[in-house]
């Protein structure tokens, strides 16, 4: 019954482990190799097998330190990946650059001919290994429909020794640009990834942990370390996705299915809207300006989080962010040398954290460093430390507001109905000014709330998703159902063939009005009828978009399938909270906009189901603290969280 997961933060590992009767949590500073941080917290709190969410390749994607790869497409089409779509994110920004494709012209190979019947030239592999590649990616046209000239050059370049990467099997989709580049990527990431993923497992069995480890896959599933070492693109949000199976896990439990998940950690804030009980899905999405086409939850990300530094620019006004502290240094109220005033120094002199507190059990809190540093921008502004420090609050929490608003207004959602789920080590001490600002429903905070995403690892089933592009005009239904059957089939198999059993499969087909060049993914099952199907895109268009074109010819543009198993363990399992030791902890100063206020203290982990503390208040735990206004009011819940309201 134990099993552990392990969350590898920018700033902190958090570990959550499970005995089957009761959670054992903790946090540990994030290590330059993750593998390192991740299993000297498994020792030291961990049992069972290990599930995992790292940002091995995500960072690889953003500091650019992925493999020199080649690139094998069609003759003529080997500038594509750099062409791309030729859109404009920023159009009169002259600043903007786009992102340089992470494989070089010389590097590119064309395949001369067209068509099934044409010949790989003895010649490619060799000059591919004297390019001195470390890995290739592969990508022809229609690849999608018919892979064998792909799997040709395949088998001409095993020779080579180095991953050999098949867009038929990474993607099958149409649109080569996305196709291409999402391959390329994978290529790309390939070796560092699938080395790191070698030393998580040698590591892990050093530790006694039993099995392979299991770690996140962006669409908020599990998969094996060694399927994440072959398809690394699958993992980039493997941290954050942690956190949204959380979410959704724990409203259920509440009975809240529409929500928007809020993690503030030590780097950044990852939101996420969550309807009808899951998560928003996209099945493309830039990392680091490269398109990835690849199911991942649909996590908008800022750099927003509690070692956000805090600068002034050219023009002589008070920014926060996208640079962080780190781990290290980390803020200066961590006495590592940090001397940088960061959002963690802003709430520590503010007195929402403890003056005396301490972060895991490594870190003492410093307040005369966290005001000094704060000075220094003071200094230049002609504020005292404590108006900067609430000056770095406001300027975060209009970041955050932006964000939450990208995954709501921006798409079409009311937030007005909705709950803010706040986790993270820094989620709840900014939760309630947000969802107020967008008269949100009300704020939960979860039980764990400072190591949640990592209780997600636990929460998540080992998932499988496969897709293939049809092109079906006027699809009848037989063509669908066969077409929707083989690639259910397909990933019925590979989640079979990971060990794992499978509890449901949940199928969707891409559909779109015909002349449309952008797709609205619907449910369907073999069985239910095009009409059915039709009436469906119709609804889900609307809601969408506003309008429907009921009439007009439609495609049925790509099959999906997701093959999903059994979870370690469900939100049911989770023993109710036993209240440990007093509660009330006394009071402190607050510093707020109206001026000084005395907050109540409260210790989480003291207070039992169905308590409530009112505001100003902080309530403190062991990786985590929640900060209540003026006329805000939390309610302990059976599971444990707090429901706050205004």
């Amino acid at each position: 019954m134990s099993r552990t997961g392990i969350d590898v933060g920018g700033t902190f590992t958090d570990i959550v482990a499970w005995d089957g009767a009761e959670l054992t949590t903790g946090k540990t500073p994030t290590t330059p190799d993750q593998s390192e941080g991740a299993l000297d917290g498994y020792r030291r709190w961990g049992a069972g097998p290990l599930s995992h969410g790292t940002t091995v390749a995500t960072n690889a994607v953003l500091e650019g330190s992925g493999a020199r790869i080649a690139l094998v497409v069609d003759e003529g089409f080997e500038d594509l990946v750099e062409i791309g779509r030729q859109d404009r994110p920023s159009l009169y920004d002259t600043r903007q650059t786009r992102a340089v494709p992470p494989v070089d012209r010389d590097l590119r190979f064309g395949l001369p001919g067209r068509g099934p019947d044409r010949e790989v030239p003895g010649s490619l592999a060799d000059r591919i290994a004297a390019a001195g590649a470390s890995a290739v990616a592969v990508s022809l046209l229609f690849s999608y429909a018919e892979p064998g000239m792909e799997r040709a050059v395949g088998a001409a370049l095993e020779a080579l020794g180095v991953p050999v990467v098949l867009s038929s099997e990474v993607v099958a989709e149409f649109r080569e640009f996305e196709r291409t580049s999402t391959t390329v990527l994978n290529a790309a990431l390939i070796p560092l990834v699938a080395s790191y993923m070698s030393r998580l497992s040698e590591r892990a069995r050093d530790a006694g942990a039993p099995g392979d480890p299991m770690v996140m896959r962006s669409s908020g599933g599990m998969t094996t370390a060694r399927e994440a070492g072959r398809l690394p693109v699958s993992i980039l949000l493997s941290g954050p996705a942690g956190g949204v199976v959380a979410a959704s896990a724990l409203g259920e439990a509440l009975g809240r299915t529409d929500l928007i998940s809020f993690d503030m950690g030590g780097t950044s804030t990852d939101v996420c809207r969550i309807v009808g009980g899951r998560p928003e899905v996209a099945y493309e999405r830039p990392v680091g300006g490269i398109p990835v086409r690849m199911p991942s939850v649909a996590i908008h990300t800022v750099g927003a989080g509690g070692g956000s530094v805090a600068w002034i620019d050219d023009g002589g006004a008070l920014r926060v962010g996208p640079r962080s502290a780190g781990a290290t240094p980390g803020p200066a109220a961590y006495g590592l040398g940090g001397t940088e005033p960061t959002v963690t120094d802003a709430n520590l002199v503010l007195g929402r954290l403890d003056p005396h507190g301490t972060l895991g059990d490594a870190i003492t809190l410093d307040r005369s460093a966290a005001a000094s540093a704060l000075g220094s921008i003071g200094l230049r502004l002609g504020m005292a430390p404590e108006a900067v420090a609430a000056g770095v609050v406001e300027v975060v929490e209009a970041h955050m507001v932006r964000a939450l608003r990208r995954v709501s207004v921006e798409e079409g959602a009311d937030p007005r109905g909705s709950w803010l789920v706040a986790f993270g080590g820094a989620g709840g001490l900014h939760a309630t000014a947000l969802a107020r600002s967008l008269a949100m429903a009300g704020v939960v905070v979860p039980p764990h709330a400072g190591v949640f995403s990592a209780l997600g690892l636990l929460l998540a089933p080992p998932r499988v998703d496969e897709a293939r592009s049809v092109m079906l005009r006027d699809p009848d239904a037989d063509s669908l159902d066969v077409a929707v059957g083989e690639v259910a089939a397909r990933a019925i198999a590979r989640l079979e063939g990971s060990g794992s059993g499978l509890e449901s499969v949940e199928t969707m087909v891409d559909m779109r009005y015909l002349g449309q060049s952008h797709e609205t993914a619907v449910p369907y099952r073999p069985g239910e009828g095009i009409n059915a199907l039709i009436e469906r895109f119709h609804a889900a268009h609307r809601a969408l978009n506003g309008f429907a074109l009921e009439g007009r010819p439609v495609e049925a543009v790509t099959v999906r399938a997701e093959a999903v198993g059994a979870p370690a363990m469900s939100w049911a399992d989770l023993p109710s909270p036993q209240p440990e030791g007093e509660a009330r902890r006394g009071d402190r100063p607050v510093l707020s906009p109206d001026g000084v206020d005395r907050a109540s203290v409260w210790w989480r982990p003291g207070l039992a189901p169905g308590d409530e503390v009112t505001g100003p208040a902080v309530i403190e735990e062991p990786e985590a603290t929640t900060f209540l206004a003026d006329g805000e009011r939390a309610v302990v819940h059976s599971s444990g969280a707090l429901e706050v309201e205004w």
